[in-house]
């Protein structure tokens, strides 16, 4: 497969490089030709002029010169043209080489722009579409040739992909802002409203109204860390202070801290990690995103009853999964739930309290890290959220 892979290339030196040296070659061999031909339609004029005997003689001798060589010399200097041997600039099948390079030239050029002229196109093409995502277009998608050389689709394909994200990013930033806004609008009306009718004296000046409006600023001041953290991690600035650690601890610490809500909901725990399953890793960040994990099944998944955590060394990586019994997520739905303000039920998401960043943030700090996390259904219903690290 690989060999034949191989023989499929078409890499940009080899295609521009055959096509060049075959408008050589093939204009190499058209002047062959050429003064062939014209060696014996002189051959054949010349031959036509001798006497009878004499070209009959001459054409026995050039068939087996051994039998007289001194005679076929004779023959030839009597009845050749002296400047058909002469080594003379001036001399007839020289001037007619010269007049056949000479009209070779243009038509090597016109047959070199012919055959550049797709490379050229294509270049053209991915010239005019940069141009377009330049003025904002972002929608902008080229063509793929197929017959193009190896390097030319790939700056294709990779031009389309980069169009595919910028317009992904242009969506999400217009999303955001309109999302942003609205968050950060919900909290700080309610606790304006409730400082503005503590001022018309509509509210009592007391601790209880003053712990509503803290409450409202602290979701404020929440929703603003999660925003600035995702903005540094984005910038590949987030600072991780790692340090090595039992896995093991942080799993037990964490679930000991939602033990009372997993008592509620009725959910039951179960971990299993490898013995000796040690991390380097920033432990607060990795804290924070197992805290999302078991925060977000808490918010859809409790029905299920049921929390799986496992956690093994696989080759240089640790592999943690957190599985629920809740009612899975759409297949469509599994990459974009670690996107910002992805909410599969808005109005049940805003009400339980849910800004949309949680999950977005645990693939911050995941890729921080330099690992990766993912969604999928499991078979016997729910969902696995598998995340990995290097060791």
């Amino acid at each position: 497969m690989l060999e034949k892979s191989r023989a499929n290339d078409k890499p940009l030196w080899r295609w521009v490089g055959m096509r060049m040296s075959l408008l050589a070659i093939g204009a190499v061999v058209v002047i062959a030709v050429c003064m062939w031909i014209n060696f014996r339609l002189s051959d054949q004029y010349f031959l036509q002029r001798l006497p009878p005997a004499a070209r009959e003689e001459l054409l026995q001798l050039r068939a087996e010169p051994q039998l007289n060589e001194t005679r076929l010399r004779q023959l030839v200097a009597e009845y050749y043209p002296v400047e058909f041997f002469q080594p003379d600039m001036a001399n007839r099948d020289w001037l007619i080489l010269a007049c056949l390079v000479l009209a070779a030239i243009p038509i090597i050029i016109l047959c070199g722009l012919w055959f550049s002229r797709p490379l050229s196109s294509q270049f053209s093409a991915i010239a005019q579409g940069a141009r377009r995502v330049a003025g904002g277009d972002f929608l902008t998608r080229l063509p793929v040739h197929h017959d193009a050389p190896d390097e030319l689709q790939r700056l294709i394909s990779d031009f389309n992909s980069m169009t595919t994200q910028l317009e992904r990013y242009e969506r999400d930033v217009r999303e955001s802002s309109a999302v942003i806004a609205h968050e950060l609008r919900t909290p700080l009306n309610a606790a304006m409203g409730r400082v503005q009718g503590m001022l018309d004296e509509v509210f009592p000046s007391d601790a209880t109204q003053l712990g509503m409006v803290k409450r409202q600023l602290d979701q404020l001041r929440k929703l603003v860390d999660d925003l600035h953290l995702l903005s540094m991690a984005r910038a590949g600035q987030l600072v991780l202070e790692r340090s090595d650690f039992p896995l093991a601890a942080l799993v037990s610490e964490r679930l000991a801290w939602f033990q009372p809500q997993l008592d509620e909901a009725g959910v039951q725990a179960r971990v299993s990690i490898e013995d000796g399953v040690r991390i380097h890793a920033d432990r607060d960040r990795l804290g924070q995103v197992l805290n999302i994990l078991i925060d977000n099944l808490l918010r859809y998944a409790a029905a299920g009853g049921e929390l799986n955590i496992m956690a093994r060394q696989v080759e240089d990586r640790v592999v943690i999964e957190m599985g629920d019994r809740g009612p899975g997520i759409e297949a469509q739905h599994l990459d974009s739930v670690f996107d910002r303000f992805w909410r599969a039920e808005r109005s049940r998401a805003r009400y339980s309290g849910g800004s949309g960043l949680g999950l977005s943030i645990a693939r911050a700090i995941c890729q921080a890290h330099g690992g990766t996390i993912a969604a999928s259904n499991r078979a016997q219903g729910g969902t696995l959220i598998r995340a990995q690290f290097p060791l």
